[in-house]
């Protein structure tokens, strides 16, 4: 296995939802701004081909402040999973397949599916995801949910569910690059530094961020400590995609999870898988460029994996 960073979790929790079912409701994604562009890396942790380090970026830009979380992905399913095209919905994401996994249940028939999961899970992170559902979900927010396409947006997936496909030009909704979670989890704006663990400090406890050995399974998504922008669920829960290319078949993941230990959520460690791997300890969070997308909501939020090691 291999390991990224952490940062922790947090989330204004809304009230209680007792079953999120096929009644479709409207995913709302509550944004973080980053701003301080033009920042400089983080010098202390180097790229692996020995040039400059991971956060620097030139622009400001929107992450949301919370993963991806179960009952948010519902409202995905039932609005595009009718016939599981893409197979957006995988046997991982329902009960019984791991503790405190997604729990999300299919019910029907193809072409009349619908999903559902209970309040228990609704607000921890989704799992189960390949970076290709994450794409498909970010081209769904880019072209305003509904019957919006999974396909077009952000990404030109064009029915693909392998290989390396990058994201296209422009302001869409879609996954933050390594540098944007990068800089979200570990730089201070305001000292213009870098910390070691997500939390804003260079050193992390349980109470910052759900890992082994002191948690037992998924947390909400507002759990933890967040990163010194007020980032959540950046360390430990799960790992989280994000849109580098690592090797010529793998994309980036960082953030560790609830089943490792505190090591996997240090800056200067980073994950990587092929981009269909879908396992239980991998989601993600969604990011745009600034002004903050309109086609989103800002209130609500609703949540046996191959990971190869690499330290840089």
């Amino acid at each position: 296995m291999k390991h990224p960073h952490i940062s922790p979790l947090g989330l204004a929790v809304l009230a209680s939802i007792s079953l999120v079912s096929p009644a479709l409701a409207t995913v709302n994604i509550n944004w973080t701004s980053i701003d301080n562009p033009v920042n400089t890396p983080d010098t202390a942790v180097m790229r692996v081909d020995g040039t400059t380090g991971y956060g620097a970026v030139s622009y400001a830009y929107n992450i949301g402040t919370y993963d991806v979380t179960a009952a948010q992905y519902v409202e995905f399913l039932n609005a595009k999973g009718a016939s599981n095209s893409a197979g957006i919905y995988k046997s991982i994401m329902g009960t019984g397949v791991y503790p405190q996994g997604s729990n999300i249940i299919q019910s029907g028939s193809s072409g009349s599916y619908s999903y559902s999961v209970s309040s228990t899970y609704a607000n921890m992170p989704v799992v189960g995801v390949t970076w290709f559902d994450a794409a498909r979900f970010c081209n769904w927010l880019s072209n305003g949910q509904g019957s919006g396409s999974m396909e077009t947006g952000a990404y030109t997936l064009s029915g693909a569910t392998s290989g390396i496909i990058m994201a296209n030009a422009g302001d869409q909704i879609r996954l933050p690059t390594e540098d944007e979670w990068y800089k979200a989890a570990y730089y201070n704006g305001a000292s213009g530094t870098y910390s070691r663990f997500p939390d804003g400090r260079n050193d992390v406890g349980s109470a910052d961020a759900a890992y082994n050995p002191y948690a037992s399974g998924l947390v909400n998504v507002n759990y933890g400590t967040p990163s010194s922008y007020g980032v959540y669920g950046m360390g430990g829960n799960v790992y989280q995609w994000n849109d580098a290319v690592i090797t010529d078949t793998t994309r980036g993941l960082r953030g560790g999870c609830w089943n490792l230990d505190y090591t996997v959520m240090q800056s200067n460690l980073r994950a990587h898988s092929v981009p269909s791997q879908n396992g239980a300890y991998v989601g993600f969070r969604v990011a745009s460029l600034v002004p903050e997308p309109t086609s989103v909501i800002l209130t609500i939020f609703s949540g046996g994996m191959l990971l190869f090691r690499r330290r840089r």
